[in-house]
């Protein structure tokens, strides 16, 4: 068996039932034993120590409620989750807030450092230019939004999938996870669309959706597949966008490409992670 570390030590008469219950939930490896008078909560991987100790602070400040059901012993419901906990979503919800904000007050200065090209306005027409060494660009179209359904729309299931994505695989994955994603259905809408204004979080959204999917499927104590019917949802407007009827009823442009690319980089990303995920804890 693999070395275990360290990662909470409390009192010996401390109960952390209710925490082993959700870290086993969130398939994290761990074992608990008594030394020198305290309780010591090792994990498989130590990576996992962050997650550890900041679910247990966030758990007893009250800020994470996990209530055992009997339905199942691996089953709890928790609740009221907060901010705290999933900082990397939260950040990536405000920087796409602010991007809105860019695009609706009419800031071209700041919204074009922000595109996925530069551009500059010759008699009031949109001429773009070459990347160069912008990398930057890459990923900052993520943040554009065009409109308070595009916000709200992405807001909403970023938090929703973001967030269980960020509470079992950890901020430092979540970050990574964004950063690939973004960068993956950004590059695919310009490849396939060329220069011109597109963003919006919809590629990382349906990124994670992928993720969410295929990963369980190969590392089942994950516990953030999506259920079959937010599935058929967010796949039949998927579709329902590739054949322009979205784009028909006056939703305008759709960026297809980065919403195909988007979920096919999050499903290879999923299986990567679930097979080595597998793997380690053979």
């Amino acid at each position: 068996m693999a070395d275990f570390h360290p990662a909470l030590r409390v009192d010996v008469e401390e109960n952390l039932l209710p925490l082993s219950v959700l870290l086993h939930h969130r398939g994290v490896a761990h074992r608990i034993f008594e030394e020198n008078g305290q309780q010591v909560l090792s994990v498989q991987r130590a990576s996992q120590s962050d997650e550890v100790v900041s679910l247990y602070r966030a758990w007893r400040a009250g800020e994470l409620r996990i209530e055992l059901t009997g339905r199942a012993p691996d089953a709890p419901l928790v609740a009221g989750v907060s901010w705290r906990l999933v900082p990397v979503t939260t950040v990536l919800i405000v920087c796409s807030i602010i991007g809105f904000a860019l695009y609706y007050l009419s800031a071209s200065s700041l919204l074009g450092y922000l595109t996925f090209t530069p551009f500059q306005l010759v008699n009031g027409q949109r001429v773009y230019e070459s990347i160069g060494g912008q990398y930057w660009r890459l990923i900052t179209p993520a943040f554009l939004h065009f409109g308070w359904l595009h916000i709200a729309f992405n807001s909403l299931w970023l938090w929703e999938l973001g967030g269980k994505v960020e509470r079992v695989m950890g901020h430092y994955n979540m970050f990574g996870l964004f950063i690939v994603i973004a960068l993956v259905s950004n590059a695919s809408q310009f490849a396939f669309g060329g220069p011109g204004m597109f963003g919006g979080m919809s590629g990382v959204v349906y990124g994670l959706l992928g993720f969410s999917w295929v990963a369980p499927l190969l590392q089942p104590a994950w516990k953030i597949q999506p259920t079959p019917t937010l599935m058929l949802f967010m796949v039949g407007w998927l579709v329902l966008c590739l054949v322009g009827v979205v784009e028909g009823l006056g939703f305008g442009a759709i960026a297809n490409a980065a919403h195909l690319g988007g979920l096919l980089c999050g499903a290879v990303l999923g299986a990567l992670f679930g097979m080595v995920s597998g793997r380690v804890q053979q």
